[in-house]
Formats: structure tokens, C-alpha cells, sequence
């Protein structure tokens, strides 16, 4: 289903199809447990726990991670 297929969408008001897509960002988490994980992500997150196992102290702090982002701007 797209956007198109349902008319009623188009008449909305911004603030309205935000509402709508929260709403139904909601049923969709509501049933979390029917979303289906790819393997290439559960293969991903392994690899960096394995990664953050083996080495804790190479991550960041959030103050480092702000420090370093701000540089960026």
C-alpha cells in the first residue's frame, strides 16, 4: 500500500499525518515480537559485542562523543 492508495492521506493537515504516523508507528511496536531481524544485523551486533569485549576501553564517553561532534559543526 502507498500513500496514494488512500486519498484521505493527501487531504490531511501536517500535524494530522504525523499523528496518524505515530499511531501507527505504534501498532507496528506493539508487536515487536512479529518483526523479523535479518541475520546480517544479528551478525552485526555479535561482531561489535565481541569487538567491545575484547576491548571495553576503546569506546567513548558521552561528553567525548559530544566534544567530537561539535568539533564536526
Amino acid at each position: 500500500m502507498r500513500v496514494k492508495d488512500v486519498p484521505e492521506i493527501a487531504q490531511m493537515s501536517t500535524s494530522e499525518k504525523i499523528l496518524f504516523l505515530e499511531e501507527l508507528w505504534d501498532t507496528i511496536a506493539s508487536e515487536e515480537a512479529n518483526i523479523p531481524v535479518p541475520q546480517a544485523h544479528k551478525d552485526e551486533l555479535e561482531t561489535r559485542l565481541q569487538s567491545y569485549d575484547t576491548s571495553p576501553g576503546d569506546l567513548l564517553s558521552l561528553e567525548e562523543l559530544q566534544e567530537r561532534i561539535n568539533r564536526r559543526k
